[in-house]
């Protein structure tokens, strides 16, 4: 038997009617060793490493494999985690934001998005489309006005 996690390998092997059971590891030289041991050590020796395989595959069922740092974890200890109350009222406001969005003008639709969502300044909008400054600076204002008369109707 292998185990990954051991440095040494376990075999038996039937010789002229006698199990005998080898261990082979290598040595502080590098060089590669196999003894004969007695059966109770060979036993002993299995039940470690059945005994390691558990508490590895406990690690697996219960450690988070997210790979999380350090300070990630800190970060999530300060920030609460929201309660369902709280998720849903967020879900809600962003689909009535969605649908705030939607009920826009394409252009202005269109420009507001890559304003506030892609980032991109009122120059990089205004040079992909063709137009002026003042145009996508306008359309991004209006936008923005229709999106809080459409909450405030909401309210």
């Amino acid at each position: 038997m292998f185990s990954n996690t051991c440095s040494y390998l376990m075999r038996k092997e039937i010789i002229a009617g006698f199990t005998h059971y080898y261990v082979s590891f290598r040595d502080s030289n590098g060089s590669q060793q196999e003894i004969e041991v007695h059966r109770r050590v060979f036993l002993e020796c299995l039940r470690i490493v059945r005994a390691e395989r558990n508490l590895r595959r406990w690690d697996e069922r219960h450690v988070e494999q997210s790979g999380l740092t350090d300070e990630a974890l800190y970060n999530r200890a300060l920030d609460p985690q929201k309660s369902v109350e709280e998720s849903a009222l967020d879900n809600f406001r962003n689909e009535q934001l969605r649908q705030a969005i939607h009920s826009l003008p394409k252009i202005q639709r269109r420009r507001f998005v890559l304003y506030h969502v892609y980032g991109f300044t009122y120059e990089q909008i205004a040079e992909t489309e063709g137009c002026s400054f003042q145009a996508v600076a306008k359309a991004v204002k209006v936008a923005e006005s229709a999106i809080k008369k459409f909450f405030e109707n909401q309210g």
